[in-house]
């Protein structure tokens, strides 16, 4: 399902039944956040980019959280997929917009990266105007459907969810801030305010149940809450799960791998199950 509103949600279902409202069911309480999925460079962006096509690809490779839009997609009637068009290498959403307030911004890896994941110049650091409009383009019109969903979503529910879908490769990156070797098979995000502690626990099990390894904020931590309710709404929960990507796909190449349906099809039953506690 392409990115939609909440009241275009409720709108489709209501044509599709013929007009008829009686017992239609109510509309999702849950968004599935997937920011970094897209590999998409805007040809008007490529030219600010200092790498070969060559690196590029291969930066792509590493930064991109492959496939993350089909290993959590589950049915339509339960969450609405907001997913992220572009790659996070022009702009990424799931920074704060504030380089004061965000840590990665010291690694070069703020809101709109000047660095790649070795290291190396990814871009010069964009001038007052060039970093406005690329604020404007991507980063703001984004989280506006963010945050304009949650509103529809508190308005119908007076509560809602947001799971933030990410992944993480096998070996730690130089830019990753955690290098421990020793890697999960799913890491939980959570925020203190934000992820009342039955959702960690349920996803740990959950997972732990169908045998992978799971830690919570172990590689990463956090999860993304629309700034409009970050620390001030209770009735906003969120949670980050990230799985490793040597589950699923060849890392070398970004191919699914052998085992992609059996982690696509775990993933989907875990946060199913999740969205269902959820919402009773």
């Amino acid at each position: 399902m392409p990115l939609m509103l909440y009241n275009d949600w409720l709108k489709m279902q209501i044509s599709c039944s013929g007009g008829n409202v009686e017992g239609l069911k109510l509309a999702p309480i849950t968004i599935l956040h997937i920011p970094h999925s897209s590999t998409h460079i805007p040809q008007e962006e490529r030219g600010g980019i200092h790498l070969s096509d060559e690196a590029l690809k291969v930066e792509l490779l590493r930064m991109t959280d492959w496939y993350t839009n089909e290993l959590f997609k589950v049915s339509d009637d339960i969450a609405i997929p907001v997913v992220y068009p572009i790659s996070r290498l022009i702009v990424d959403p799931e920074r704060f917009e504030d380089n004061a307030q965000e840590t990665m911004y010291k690694r070069g890896m703020g809101v709109i990266y000047s660095k790649t994941s070795q290291g190396h110049r990814l871009r010069d650091t964009p001038t007052p105007q060039e970093r406005r409009q690329l604020l404007d383009s991507y980063y703001r019109p984004h989280h506006l459907q963010l945050t304009a969903c949650f509103k529809n979503i508190l308005g119908h529910h007076k509560k809602a969810l947001v799971v933030d879908c990410h992944s993480f490769p096998s070996k730690p990156q130089p830019y990753e801030e955690n290098q421990n070797a020793k890697r999960p098979d799913i890491c939980i995000g959570t925020d203190d305010f934000h992820t009342p502690q039955w959702i960690s626990r349920f996803l740990v099990d959950a997972f732990e149940s169908v045998g992978f390894s799971c830690e919570m904020n172990v590689p990463f931590s956090g999860a993304l809450v629309p700034l409009d309710y970050f620390r001030k709404e209770t009735s906003v929960s969120s949670v980050m799960i990230e799985a490793n990507r040597g589950l699923y796909i060849e890392e070398s190449s970004g191919r699914k791998g052998a085992k992609f349906m059996e982690v696509q099809k775990a993933i989907r039953d875990v946060v199913s199950a999740l969205i269902k506690r959820f919402k009773s």
